[in-house]
């Protein structure tokens, strides 16, 4: 169990309570770089180890108080200095060592006072507690050599491309931000924060910043709670998404606040034939009462890496403003996988280029290797109480020849659209009620025979899910990763 928390006396906690983090062997096509911040601090309140609850929805509910560690250092003992320059990553390591002997000891605390702590890549162990005072701010070092290559992750096949009162985590991303702009090297950029094969895990309370590229990633995981954050980047820094579930389930993310240049939240699992025969879905999602804004993508996104597949997701009490999509599903010919069982409700938009999106042809592959004729399932997509003001288009729904996306449903939306032309529909089939602008006529205004518009709530019980193990090790080396070892 990995945790982050918020805890008392004015500082954070940051929990790994060592359940299920794994390694994983890589074919190493293309090399990606580490996560520069990555699985940078995640702070929340404890979990339980109780059962969580079998819908998404309820998934937020079951916590408890903090883990007593019995055993206590701070950094300084270790020779760490809080201006904001000298390299901490030895002190950091050194201390990790340290207290890693506590493990079959109720664990450990580590405490991080007040400043600025610069530091590079090193790994955190399980039982281990990171306290870090509100005052302290851990930033990642701008020198790439302190961030290693990696392999790429096993769905993907290849690199992808390219303040608040509990205390700030700053990744310093203008130095990949600059990069991405000025090179024409193809490579990865690290996320803030990476989490892979963890359960239980919870990421609350806390500031995340300048990210070099996405900011929390969840890959692998399960039963994982997002809650009350504030994510800010640079409207025009690039792939700086919010929340990335990724090859996922049981996940719960409420009461955000994100700002950024991409995706503010986006589902995934996997690339092209590396996510299909890593199959990995993403399922079991639960969205609630999310506020933000982006220049460049979506709101709320599924896709394009959607091959593992992506199904019974719930987003409600959604805010998006002076945005270019509100709500959008990405994919294309070769992603193969599905997209499905998907209820979105309670939106409101403001100043959005295209407020509703389903796009059958977002580009760019892995590889050639990719098989052409896998094409995606799009079907059970239901929207429903849509509110728009100043939106240029009110929809562009488009899939692919010889592959319909069936059963999208859309009722009670009301977008008041600039365009002349406010929908654009085709190869797509599916239900319509109470939509204005009126919608196009490939979205009937009643169901067809035997279809029922998906309501969001036929979520089935999850299986126990058991993380992937595997003797070989993935070179990763994240600015704090937490790994949970197998007991």
């Amino acid at each position: 169990m990995v945790t982050l928390v918020s805890g008392g006396g004015g500082w954070l906690q940051v929990v790994d309570l060592g359940c299920c983090s794994g390694v994983v062997p890589a074919e190493k096509m293309m090399s990606r770089s580490a996560s520069a911040l990555q699985v940078l601090l995640v702070f929340a309140t404890v979990f339980a180890a109780t059962q969580w609850a079998t819908s998404s929805a309820m998934y937020c509910n079951d916590l408890t108080a903090s883990v007593h560690r019995p055993h206590s250092v701070s950094i300084t003992e270790f020779g760490a200095v809080n201006d904001g320059v000298t390299l901490n990553t030895k002190a950091f390591k050194n201390a990790i060592f340290y207290l890693s002997s506590f493990a079959d000891k109720g664990g450990a605390e580590l405490f991080v006072p007040a400043g600025r702590w610069l530091t590079g890549s090193f790994n955190l162990i399980s039982h281990l507690t990171v306290s870090l005072d509100a005052d302290a701010v851990i930033i990642g070092s701008q020198d790439s050599s302190d961030w290693p290559v990696i392999d790429p992750l096993p769905s993907y096949g290849r690199g992808r491309e390219l303040p608040g009162a509990n205390g700030t985590i700053d990744g310093q991303g203008e130095l990949w931000w600059n990069w991405f702009h000025n090179h024409t090297l193809n490579y990865t950029r690290p996320p803030l924060l990476e989490l892979m094969y963890s359960d239980r895990v919870v990421i609350s309370n806390l500031t995340f910043m300048n990210a070099p590229f996405w900011n929390i990633h969840p890959v692998y995981c399960s039963q994982v709670l997002v809650q009350h954050l504030t994510i800010l980047a640079p409207i025009s820094s690039p792939n700086t998404d919010g929340i990335d579930p990724d090859s996922s389930s049981n996940v719960c993310i409420e009461d955000c606040y994100i700002r950024n240049g991409d995706d503010i939240v986006v589902i995934k699992s996997g690339w092209d034939e590396y996510g299909i025969s890593f199959a990995h879905p993403s399922s079991n999602i639960s969205i609630r009462n999310i506020t933000g804004q982006t220049r460049n993508s979506a709101g709320i996104a599924f896709g394009s890496e959607m091959s593992g597949g992506i199904s019974d997701v719930r987003a409600e009490g959604l805010r998006f403003i002076n945005s270019v999509h509100g709500i959008r599903i990405k994919t294309a010919p070769g992603r193969g996988g599905y997209v499905k069982n998907i209820y979105i409700a309670d939106v409101s938009m403001d100043n959005v280029s295209i407020a509703i999106r389903i796009t059958g042809n977002y580009g760019e592959h892995p590889d050639d290797n990719y098989d052409k004729n896998a094409l995606p399932v799009i079907s059970n997509i239901t929207i429903k109480n849509v509110v728009g003001v100043n939106i240029g288009t009110a929809g562009m729904l488009l899939g692919i020849q010889g592959d319909i996306f069936s059963n999208i449903c859309l009722s009670n939306v009301s977008l008041s659209s600039k365009s002349a032309d406010p929908w654009n529909c085709s190869l797509v089939e599916g239900f319509s009620n109470s939509v204005a602008p009126e919608i196009c006529e490939q979205l009937r205004p009643s169901p067809g025979p035997g279809q029922v518009c998906y309501d969001g709530n036929s979520y089935p019980v999850p299986a126990a899910q058991q993380p992937y193990k595997s003797g070989a090790t993935r070179l990763q080396n994240p600015f704090l990763k937490f790994i949970s070892l197998y007991s």
